[in-house]
Order: C-alpha cells, then structure tokens, then sequence
C-alpha cells in the first residue's frame, strides 16, 4: 500500500461528554435513562462521573465523516430517549451548580466490577471535590494503520524486525511532542473562557474577572477547563507523582508508583466510612486513570485486560488527546475541519524529532499550557521553548509551516483545513473563545443564558431530525444486550467486594 493510502487507513474514535440538564438548567437528578441501556456495558453511550454525565463513545473509523456521522446519530439517538424535560448540555464548563450534593455520582449496579466504578468516582468527589469532575471535554483517539507503521519502518530503519518495539518507541515520541506543543489546542480550540459563578463557588481564591452578574471569565482566556481551575494534577505534583513520558517503560513505573504509594491525605480520608468505602485505596493514584494528562499513550483493552498490564504486554495502541474542549457553536461539539487538524497536527507530533523531556523542559511544558489557558490571546503573549523566550505567534507560525507539509501527505481537504485553521494564529479573534466572547457581549448575555439557548437549539433540530433507520437498531441491540451483560455479570459474582478489590489490586501489581 503506497504511503500516502497508508494514512487513510488510520483510525478515529471520538469520546464526547455531556451533561444531561433539566429545564431550569440545573444537572438533572434523575438516573440513566433506561432506553440507552447499561452506562456499565455500552459501549457506545455511557456515562463519566456524574450519573448526569453522558459519555458517548464512536468506534474506530476511518476518516472524519465516519466519525462525525457517527457521533452525530449517536446524539440523536440519546435525544430520542432523554426524557421529556431533559435537554443535553453543549459546554465543557458546567450548567448551574447547586453544591457538591448536587452532583449525583454515577451507579454501575450491584456487581463487584460496577460498585468499583462507583467507589472510584467516590473517591475521586471525595479527593477532589465533585464540580471539578462535572467538566466535560472530548477525547480524540487515534491510531496509525498498521501498513502505515510498516512503510514507516521500511522507511527509517529497514533492519529493525520489531514491529511492536518501534510501534512503541514512535508512539511514546509523539506523546511527547504533544506535551510540546500542545499548548496549539487550547489555543485554537478553547471554548471555555466563561464560567457560571455558580461553579466558583467552593473556590475561595480566584483571579478571575466579572463579566456580568452571573458570569465570571478571563479576557484572553482560551480555556479556563484547561487552566487551575479546571483538570489539573497539581494535587499530584505535591505528593511528587509525575508520568515519565520518556519511554513506553518509564511512563508505566512512574504510574505504577503512584499506585503503589500511600498518601497521608487520602488516608485522613479514610477506606470506609460506615462500612462504606470512600474510595478504593488510599494511595496517591487509586487507578491509573486517575492521573490527569492533556495526552496518553493508551492499549487495546481485550475482556478484563488492565490498562498498565495491556500497555506492557501488548504495547500502545493508540493515542487520547483530551485537551478538546466542546464548542458550544457546534452542534456536537467537533466538526471536520477541526479533526483533519488534529489529524495533521498527529502526524507533525510522529514526524517531528522528539528526544527526552527533561525536568526544565516540563517545567516549561506546564507553564505554557497554563498560560495559553488563560492568556492564550493576549498580544505579544511569551512562551517558553528550548530554553528561549519566543512569542505564541511566532512559535505557532513556524509549528504551522511543519503542520502544513504534514498535511500534504494526507489530502487536499487537510490541506485545506490546516491553512483555514492556521489563520487564528494571527488572528485570535477568529479562535472559538474570542467568537464566543464577542457574540455574549453583542447579545449581552452571561454564560448561562448564552450556552442555554444554543442547548434549546439542538434539542429541537435533533427532535425534527429524521434518524438512521439502521444504525438506531444498532443502538437499540446495544442498549438491550448491555442491560442483559449487567445481569449476568451481577448474577455470576462469587467474591465480595473486598475479596473482588484485593485479588483485582494483585492482579494489576
């Protein structure tokens, strides 16, 4: 297969949260609607923290319009079945919060395997507090085909034999360039330089500004989810947890670490409170997943694989970018030119040299990714790169010229995307979070009544909207075969929970 084929190959999987609302805008109390099956065992509609909390999960498709038209019907589906006063919010920043109680943590039933989901989500509202975890984002999966990783291989060292070894090594390269230059998404994509007051209000100290009375915002903030107010491993920075990024080997013992290592604040926490558990250890990671990462190198899971363990046996898979925020302008939050973007923006990140992050490096890393948060369109903005003071205009520029040669191996329409997109570089105001900002000044509306209207607007397109016939029987057999799953699998437990929690921490050691 020429190269170039090679790259149409590759696949896209896209993860989308969020929120289910009530008509008064508040996160909605009810359960997981029964018509979109077990949140435990379908795997395409699920939900995150919140039992509020949609998740909804496309299969590895080749090319954009797959994965669009895919996610597309998928929210239609979800539209078909939320009850009648529900409507599904289109933010990453949450709708009104009422407290932490307001926040109903998501259940996964009465198995070993679901309580676990359950405790961990409880302990991660007890660690952290439970707004944070209300922030919705989109997760964008990638992988290369494998005739592409052959020609690569062909191509740069014909005599390694490896294919797995040199898949990995590559894999961890391009994570790390993403930590590089990562800061581009935020920047290009943020959508989140608003919040309601209402989420600020367990935040004592905050340099954030008023918009309006029920509206606090940065004014070249890009996104305030991607900033110290939102997903952060700052917490785990101070108990000295950090992934190494710097081979497959290191990333899995520096995640191992952690979750191997008592943590005297967790532990204040406490197991179980009652006889309940608060969380599932108390130690600095309860689970791998539980580190908070703007990219990660992840495994195809097969049955009851263990992330760490797949990772190790089976080497990387394929790569999650999760700085994405969802553009409310959008309907689903993502559209075509953004993931030919993403795409191109991948295969710059592979291609791209990629030598080890030093500890000033990361430093660097951070420090820049929090500064795009919550500057990224302030005039002459400084970052730091190579151990050089440059600015956010000039560095993207000279990152973009890469992106668009990248781009040219793969289509005319990525081509096309990539010099569209490449133009917010010099103009800030064409970003999603300065058009955002623009039109609730014009409209004279706070974030609330601004991301309100346009989730009004997307229940009624998707309720007028006539849907795919087939690929809603799809769903359908989904939702029923998963409820049976959550049946037999609660039905077929021998252990309980505590012996189910030791033999799994075994397992994973």
């Amino acid at each position: 297969m020429p190269f170039k084929d090679s790259l149409k190959a590759n696949l896209i999987g896209i993860e989308k949260e969020g929120l289910r609302v009530s008509d008064d805008g508040n996160i909605a109390q009810t359960p997981h609607p029964e018509g979109l099956g077990s949140a435990l065992k379908n795997p395409a509609i699920t939900t995150d923290f919140s039992e509020a909390l949609l998740e909804l999960v496309t299969q590895p498709l080749r090319g954009a319009d797959q994965a669009l038209n895919e996610l597309t019907t998928i929210h239609n589906y979800i539209y078909k079945h939320l009850p009648e006063n529900e409507r599904f919010w289109p933010a990453s920043m949450p709708c009104i919060l009422r407290g932490q109680t307001n926040i109903p943590i998501a259940n996964y039933g009465s198995s070993n395997l679901g309580m676990m989901k359950t405790v961990y989500r409880r302990g991660l509202a007890n660690r952290y507090g439970s707004v944070m975890q209300a922030i919705a984002g989109i997760h964008f999966n990638y992988s290369f085909s494998l005739e592409f990783w052959q020609s690569y291989r062909e191509l740069i060292s014909p005599t390694d034999t490896e294919s797995k070894g040199f898949m990995d090594i590559h894999y961890m390269g391009l994570t790390r360039n993403v930590l590089r230059y990562g800061w581009l998404i935020p920047y290009l994509f943020g959508a989140s330089a608003t919040v309601c007051k209402s989420f600020m209000h367990d935040y004592h100290e905050h340099n954030l500004e008023e918009f309006d009375d029920n509206t606090l915002y940065l004014p070249y903030a890009t996104s305030l989810r991607m900033g110290d107010i939102g997903y952060q491993n700052s917490q785990e920075d101070e108990k000295g947890v950090k992934a190494n990024y710097n081979s497959l080997c290191h990333y899995i013992y520096s995640l191992r670490a952690a979750m191997q290592t008592n943590c005297e604040d967790f532990e204040k926490i406490g197991l179980k409170k009652n006889g309940e558990y608060q969380q599932l250890n108390t130690n600095i990671l309860q689970i791998a997943n539980e580190y908070y990462s703007s990219v990660r190198p992840k495994p195809i899971l097969y049955a009851n694989d263990k992330p760490l363990r797949a990772l190790n046996n089976n080497g990387v898979g394929y790569i999650e970018i999760r700085s994405l925020d969802i553009n409310p302008l959008l309907e689903v939050g993502i559209d075509k030119q953004q993931i030919e973007f993403l795409e191109a923006f991948l295969l710059f990140c592979l291609l791209e040299d990629s030598p080890a992050i030093s500890s000033s490096e990361l430093v660097d890393i951070d420090s820049n990714a929090l500064l795009v948060a919550h500057q990224g369109r302030q005039p002459g903005l400084i970052l730091s790169h190579a151990g050089e003071e440059v600015t956010l205009a000039d560095w993207g520029e000279s990152i973009f010229e890469k992106i668009k040669q990248c781009s040219k191996l793969q289509s005319d329409a990525h081509q096309e995307s990539v010099e569209s997109i490449s133009m917010r570089i010099k103009d800030p105001d064409l970003t999603p979070s300065a058009i955002m900002l623009n039109e609730m000044k014009h409209q004279e509306k706070g974030f609330f009544e601004f991301t309100d209207q346009y989730s009004r607007q997307y229940k009624t397109q998707n309720q007028q909207k006539a849907f795919d016939n087939d690929y809603f029987l799809r769903l359908d057999e989904l939702a029923i075969s998963s409820i049976k799953e959550q049946l037999e699998l609660e039905s077929n437990d021998v252990l309980n929970f505590d012996q189910f929690l030791e033999q799994y921490f075994e397992d994973d050691a």
